[in-house]
């Protein structure tokens, strides 16, 4: 049994549009924790930060509504670090991936050699300023890894937040990042498997994704985004991802895989847009799919 300390984080700061910051209350109406706790698992609710809904930036195209996104961060840091010295398991519920930022952060304050494995359609290493859309959330790796905004990538100090041989992204759809972004992982010791060697064997690529991260003694994070999932099954994300080949049923065995071979002292879930699923029938398949991998340890 796992004994779970729940962070909602409902923010879209960072986000392309707005939706993802109705996320955590959505998923809670769904059933999510008390499915948890009748699975066996103690959860412990805190209730949600404060709210930072999506906004227009028009001055600054390059970085857009950077305040907001870092104190969304800095909230996240301060409530990661609170619940990592009580030594229960964190669930953060969101939100956009850049609350990713503000759990590591956390984490590391307590436990420095953090590892985190990075399930997400996407490798996010945009950069501010560098002529693409200027949303964070497409920023996350970057960040993590000691580029872009001091703000954001000195959230715990001097940079980076993670060293490259603790993160491992698996899913991620080939059509989103260059071969620059490919070669600047690959340098930076990062271990990729994208969504071709990802579909045949997702559970295999979970146990090899956590077995690198969790080389060290620090704790190993995941990071869950909805869209690794393509879009045509499972149409939840706040980024759509059509044709990534990616089903729901294999990004969930991941995740299962990733609780069974070594249970995560914090995951987080991201990029749940609630206004994209009037009926709630697709957010109660992810629910499904989220409390059988927890149970599943």
């Amino acid at each position: 049994m796992g004994d779970w300390t729940v962070i909602g984080v409902p923010s879209s700061a960072g986000a392309h549009h707005a939706g993802q910051d109705r996320a955590p209350d959505a998923l809670r109406a769904a059933g999510l924790l008390e499915r948890l706790a009748a699975a066996g698992e103690s959860v412990q609710d805190t209730g949600n930060l404060p709210e930072a809904p999506f906004a227009v930036d028009h001055d600054h195209p390059g970085a857009r509504n950077l305040p907001a996104v870092t104190r969304v961060a800095r909230d996240v840091a301060d409530a990661a670090a609170a619940a990592a010295g009580t030594g229960r398991l964190l669930l953060v519920v969101g939100g956009d991936c850049t609350i990713t930022l503000g759990v590591v952060a956390g984490m590391r304050r307590r436990h420095p050699d953090v590892g985190l494995v990075y399930v997400d359609g996407d490798t996010d290493v945009g950069l501010p300023d560098s002529g693409g859309s200027g949303i964070f959330d497409s920023m996350g790796v970057s960040h993590l890894l000691g580029r872009g905004a001091p703000e954001l990538a000195g959230l715990d100090g001097e940079p980076p937040l993670l060293d490259g041989p603790r993160l491992a992204i698996v899913g991620a759809d080939p059509r989103e990042t260059d071969d620059a972004g490919r070669a600047y992982l690959a340098e930076a010791g990062v271990s990729l498997a994208e969504a071709p060697a990802f579909i045949p064997d997702p559970a295999g690529a979970a146990a090899r994704a956590v077995s690198g991260v969790a080389a060290a003694s620090g704790p190993v994070l995941v990071h869950f985004d909805v869209d690794v999932i393509d879009s045509g099954d499972l149409p939840l994300a706040n980024y759509p991802h059509y044709g990534s080949g990616v089903s729901a049923a294999q990004a969930f065995a991941c995740l299962r895989e990733l609780c069974q071979a070594g249970q995560p002292d914090a995951l987080v879930l991201t990029e749940v847009n609630p206004t994209h699923d009037p009926s709630g029938g697709l957010i109660r398949r992810y629910v499904d799919g989220v409390t059988a991998a927890l149970a599943s340890h």
